[in-house]
């Protein structure tokens, strides 16, 4: 697929304001600092489409960019802040899984793990309850370009081995580096495929 337009639409904290013109939806979630922005930008070619920040945390609404005036990007608010306060780690909460749960134009939320880390408990359990609510997800694997090949081999591995304890089926996998634009075709072409099926 190539990308020939891409557009900020809208932000918001509420689901039900998003765009109401039923395009299929692709969302991009993980814990803060997994390099979210960076991999959306990555993927649109446009630099400055969604906001990098050196301060983790920064994305608190649903943000809405049309691609190819066909379907849309979504930016979800990253989870699992712990600097943030009780209250806020509640509406975050709140916003993240209202969309997830209820957004019917959503086809496929992409789970970003950061590629250098072992399996971390909070986006297992996250993904485990994308399971119980029978939610269809993929999985990121970001900043792949930090590692070298053995080692990153290792650690997909090894985070797969974490997955098959749990689940009987692993979701679609991918590997990503924004810096070398690693995987950006085969996750356009996997976007591409899912809204040929629509």
């Amino acid at each position: 697929m190539i990308i020939k337009k891409a557009e900020f639409v809208i932000s918001n904290s509420d689901y039900k304001k998003c765009p109401q013109d039923e395009k299929p939806e692709y969302a991009f979630i993980g814990r803060s600092n997994v390099g979210k922005a960076a991999l959306i930008n990555m993927l649109t070619n446009r630099k400055g489409l969604a906001m990098t920040s050196s301060t983790p945390g920064k994305t608190m609404l649903i943000n809405h960019f049309l691609i190819n005036d066909e379907w849309y990007l979504v930016d979800l608010p990253g989870y699992g802040y712990a600097r943030r306060g009780k209250e806020e780690r509640e509406k975050l909460r709140k916003i993240i899984e209202d969309y997830i749960l209820d957004r019917e134009s959503m086809v496929n939320l992409f789970v970003l793990v950061d590629s250098r880390h072992e399996a971390q408990k909070i986006d297992l359990e996250f993904m485990e309850w994308l399971g119980e609510n029978g939610v269809p997800f993929s999985i990121v694997f970001t900043k792949a370009d930090k590692l070298g090949s053995g080692r990153l081999q290792l650690n997909i591995n090894a985070y797969k081995e974490k997955l098959w304890e749990s689940w009987e089926e692993l979701p679609p996998l991918f590997v990503t580096s924004s810096e070398k634009g690693r995987g950006r075709e085969e996750l356009l072409d996997y976007i591409g495929s899912i809204n040929k099926s629509l």
